[in-house]
């Protein structure tokens, strides 16, 4: 087996130096195969081909490399298990785990439930505005499946985190909701709905969450993996992709392959709140910032005057792309209750930053109802394409888009 491991990374390095493309796509999904399509990848963006001396691999068992029927490169686990390249992170992972649903999980960020357990192990973290101008985080996990034994602590919903849930077709866990604006659509067929059991739910789960002990209600409520795994089988929710799913994020050509953007302005601190406390547009008052390290080319998250750590493995957060999406924010009532604009094609700004750069242009999305994603171009009108790994994206109320600071 040894043998067999060294001579697929010898290929890889030839492979590579021939100017061949490495990265493997999955066959077109179809009702027979229950197969995904090709992973987005942008051929024509600047890179840096990084040497990899190892390949990635969702284990510690090697990488072995064939040929195919049409003679491309195929990328399989010792047990011949495909190998191809996650709809989220761009990293390789096992074909039957590319098309395996994401969770997305409802976290506090209010500093009484802060730091967060389970959360550095989000591909994709979403942070938005809230009432009482602070903000709420939603985690996109991968594989819904595969989570940490505990996340948390959990909030409530609101109407514009599942439309956002809705873009990866995610699984949506939460605990509570402004029933008035979100309560319909939680109990609609659209969302494969994990809630607890709170009034205007109409089947709550019944095994998800639990209340530690370390913490005051409402901050002490977290997922158990056990828990979900049970509630999804017991509600019967469909655990693979839609069959129509999109891609949201565009990719390096090559794995491995690291965008530079050389020409792009430097984004080295950003600040997507201002620098001071107390203004309105709720990333303010958590004092959040992401300061980018080019040591490991990752922004690094924090809050409330520190270190934005996971609870649980004690490390602070770290992200290989940030994305500031700008969107039109109205309060609806005298509560506070806040609503975001998060389809249509207005020009919204996007900026996106990787790799120490930020690049700018605008998003759009067909419907926040459906399962089309948001999806990011530049000026030119061309995708943006971002770095491989796992990325923080903080929702902008374009109204106050004066106080957001890039240094």
């Amino acid at each position: 087996m040894r043998k067999r491991i060294i001579a697929a990374l010898l290929l890889i390095v030839t492979l590579m130096m021939a100017g061949c493309d490495t990265s493997i796509i999955a066959p077109v999904r179809d009702e027979e195969s229950g197969l995904l399509g090709d992973a987005l990848i942008n051929e024509d963006v600047e890179t840096t081909d990084v040497a990899i001396a190892e390949p990635e691999t969702t284990d510690d068992t090697g990488v072995v490399v064939t040929t195919g029927e049409d003679g491309e490169t195929v990328l399989k686990d010792e047990d011949g298990t495909p190998i191809v390249r996650s709809y989220l992170t761009g990293k390789l992972i096992k074909l039957n785990e590319q098309w395996t649903r994401p969770l997305a999980v409802m976290m506090n960020n209010i500093k009484e439930g802060c730091p967060q357990s389970g959360i550095e192990s989000a591909a994709i973290v979403y942070e938005f505005p809230v009432e009482g101008r602070i903000t709420r985080l939603m985690g996109i996990f991968e594989n819904y499946n595969k989570i940490p034994d505990k996340i948390g602590s959990i909030r409530s919903s609101r109407d514009y985190f599942v439309y956002t849930a809705l873009e990866y077709d995610a699984i949506y866990a939460h605990f509570g909701q402004a029933t008035v604006y979100v309560g319909e659509l939680l109990n609609s067929p659209s969302v494969d709905n994990i809630s607890g059991a709170v009034s205007g739910i109409d089947n709550p789960a019944t095994s998800t969450f639990y209340r530690s002990s370390d913490r005051k209600a409402p901050h002490n409520v977290y997922v158990s993996k056990e828990g979900l795994l049970s509630d999804v089988e017991k509600f019967g929710y469909r655990t693979t992709l839609r069959l129509d799913y999109q891609q949201k994020f565009t990719f390096p050509a090559k794995q491995g392959d690291r965008v530079t953007y050389a020409d792009k302005p430097d984004a080295l601190v950003l600040y997507p709140g201002g620098k001071r406390s107390g203004l309105a547009n709720g990333f303010s008052n958590v004092s959040a910032r992401f300061e980018y390290n080019p040591e490991d080319g990752k922004y690094y998250r924090f809050e409330y005057g520190g270190k934005h750590i996971d609870k649980e493995t004690g490390n602070q957060l770290a992200y290989d792309n940030v994305i500031f999406q700008y969107c039109h924010g109205e309060v609806r009532d005298s509560h506070d209750y806040l609503a975001f604009g998060l389809h249509g094609d207005n020009g919204y700004k996007v900026q996106v930053f990787t790799n120490g750069k930020m690049v700018e242009g605008t998003w759009s999305r067909g419907t926040d109802t459906g399962y089309m994603p948001a999806l990011y171009v530049d000026k030119d009108g061309k995708p943006i394409t971002i770095n491989e790994g796992k990325t923080w994206i903080c929702m902008i109320w374009d109204e106050y888009s004066d106080d957001v600071v890039i240094e």
